[in-house]
C-alpha cells in the first residue's frame, strides 16, 4: 500500500494562484490528472519557495545533462485557477525531487497536521516543461501582490509602511 493518501501521476495541469485584493489574496495551488481536480491551500512564501526551487532543480538537470534542456520549451497558455475552488487541505510542507528514468519531477506535499489526525501526503509528478511553467508563472504570482520594502524586506501597505530598518525616521509609501 502507498504511504501516499493522493498518487497523481503524469498530471495533465497544474498551477497557482491568488485570489482577493493585496494584502488579503488567499493562495492556492491545483493540479489536476483527469477528472480528479486536486486544490490545496498554499502560502505565499510556500509559492515563492517553490518557485524558486523547480527553477534550481531544472536548471541543475539542465546543467549536468543539456540534452535535457530541449523538452523545456513546451508552450503551456493556461494558468488560471479552476473553479470550484474548495481545497481539500492546507499545505504545511513541501519536498521536490526528480525521478531521472522517467524524466519526471516529484513533487510530495503534506498537509498542516490536525489535532489527533495523520497529516494528508500527496505525490505528484510532471514532466519538466509542465513544472518550468508552474515555477515561471508561480514567481508572476507572487509579484502581483503588494511591493517589497528595500530595507526589511516586508509588505509596503498602499498607505505606507513603518520600516523597523529605519528606525522610527518616517513611513516608506508604495509607488
Amino acid at each position: 500500500m502507498s504511504d501516499f493518501h493522493i498518487d497523481l501521476d503524469a498530471v495533465q495541469r497544474l498551477t497557482t494562484g491568488a485570489v482577493g485584493p493585496r494584502g488579503q489574496r488567499v493562495f492556492y495551488m491545483q493540479i489536476r490528472r483527469g477528472s480528479r481536480l486536486l486544490t490545496m491551500l498554499v502560502e505565499k512564501e510556500q509559492v515563492r519557495a517553490l518557485a524558486d526551487a523547480v527553477t534550481r532543480l531544472l536548471d541543475s538537470l539542465a546543467e549536468k545533462n543539456p540534452r535535457l534542456t530541449t523538452a523545456d520549451d513546451m508552450l503551456i497558455t493556461d494558468m488560471s485557477l479552476e473553479e470550484p475552488l474548495e481545497p481539500e487541505f492546507r499545505v504545511g510542507q513541501m519536498g521536490l525531487g526528480y525521478d531521472a528514468e522517467r524524466d519526471m519531477v516529484i513533487l510530495l506535499l503534506q498537509s498542516v497536521a490536525e489535532e489527533d489526525e495523520e497529516p494528508l501526503r500527496a505525490r505528484i509528478a510532471a514532466s519538466r516543461p509542465q513544472m518550468r511553467a508552474l515555477s515561471l508563472h508561480a514567481a508572476q504570482v507572487v509579484a502581483a501582490g503588494r511591493p517589497i520594502c528595500g530595507n526589511c524586506g516586508r509588505p509596503i501597505d498602499p498607505s505606507g509602511h513603518f520600516c523597523p530598518q529605519r528606525n522610527g525616521h518616517g513611513p516608506i509609501f508604495s509607488s
